[in-house]
């Protein structure tokens, strides 16, 4: 076989030399794109968490290194979480119909549940003070024992909220809310701003939390308000009131056994003791949820599983 370069023109050393030349320019700058520091942000979106990776930085109330907060935003696993976040302005027409929790299927469920996790259960019951028929009706609200725990990345969900503290990334995330049921321009300003602020604590906690115990941060899932959990616990909570049910040296409210402590200690924290008064009882499921709705359901669950 011939030697191609013999049936090339004279002038081929030329434009070979220039197509050399073009290549390695080329390898240059994408290697110095490739050196460029980058920060997590959504793709779609293209909206950069680095101002919120700044401030926690500086931030000196957590004691987050440069490095910490760097390893964690520098990943696709983070993400600005417009579809999540967004359900926080709109309205919602309907609500949870708690009803379904008393029916027989349900109170069947549970009765089966406090059989499977008798011993955790009477274990919690005997160190906090709280009954376990209590820790199970609100572990059967909150996720039914675990089957809905939410689909929404906790570290996304508070990181999207807590950076509309920022005007020109909250004015952007306005125009991709979808307009259907969505509230008013003054009402999103007003929500948006108290939210950042409620978001960003959570994120610290959440953050604290999770290299505390050394899980993967992109992994964790929960509601769109950054509920994690069987038993649904904001951040701020797990650091305060979340217990190693299984004492196998970390929390994880994710198995049963701390889900069901951390409950107990919950309720126990806010004023729960052994024989209180229905009255009582309805202000102390208060905390765990504002709704008075939701209060009434979990002690009618209680008193069917006593009953």
């Amino acid at each position: 076989m011939r030697n191609v370069l013999t049936l090339l023109p004279d002038s081929f050393p030329q434009t070979h030399n220039w197509i050399s030349n073009w290549a390695i320019n080329l390898i240059l700058i994408i290697l110095l794109i490739a050196a460029i520091p980058t920060t997590a942000c959504s793709s779609e979106e293209n909206i950069s968490f680095q101002t919120l990776e700044t401030r926690l930085i500086k931030d000196k109330t957590t004691n987050f290194s440069a490095e910490q907060i760097n390893r964690i935003y520098n990943n696709p696993g983070v993400f600005f979480d417009i579809k999540g976040v967004s359900s926080y302005f709109r309205h919602q027409e309907g609500k949870l119909n708690y009803d379904q929790f008393l029916s027989s299927k349900s109170i069947k469920k549970a009765n089966g549940y406090m059989r499977a996790h008798h011993a955790d259960l009477l274990k919690a019951e005997m160190d906090y003070g709280v009954d376990k028929e209590a820790i199970t009706a609100i572990m059967l609200v909150e996720t039914r024992f675990g089957a809905y725990v939410g689909n929404r990345p906790v570290i996304s969900i508070l990181s999207t909220m807590a950076v509309l503290e920022d005007k020109t990334i909250r004015d952007r995330f306005w125009n991709k809310i979808p307009t259907e049921n969505r509230v008013t321009r003054e009402e999103y300003e007003k929500k948006a701003i108290r939210k950042s602020k409620w978001a960003y604590k959570e994120l610290i906690a959440f953050i604290t939390y999770v290299e505390k115990e050394g899980m993967d941060p992109y992994t964790i899932n929960g509601s769109y308000a950054g509920a994690m959990g069987l038993c649904q616990f904001m951040p701020s909570n797990i650091i305060i009131l979340a217990e190693d049910g299984n004492k196998d040296g970390s929390v994880n409210l994710f198995h049963h056994e701390d889900a069901i402590a951390s409950i107990a200690n919950y309720l126990k924290h806010y004023g729960w003791k052994p024989g209180i008064s229905r009255e009582k009882a309805g202000k102390v499921v208060h905390h765990y949820n504002h709704s008075s709705y939701y209060v009434e359901i979990v002690l009618k669950i209680i008193d069917k599983l006593k009953a």
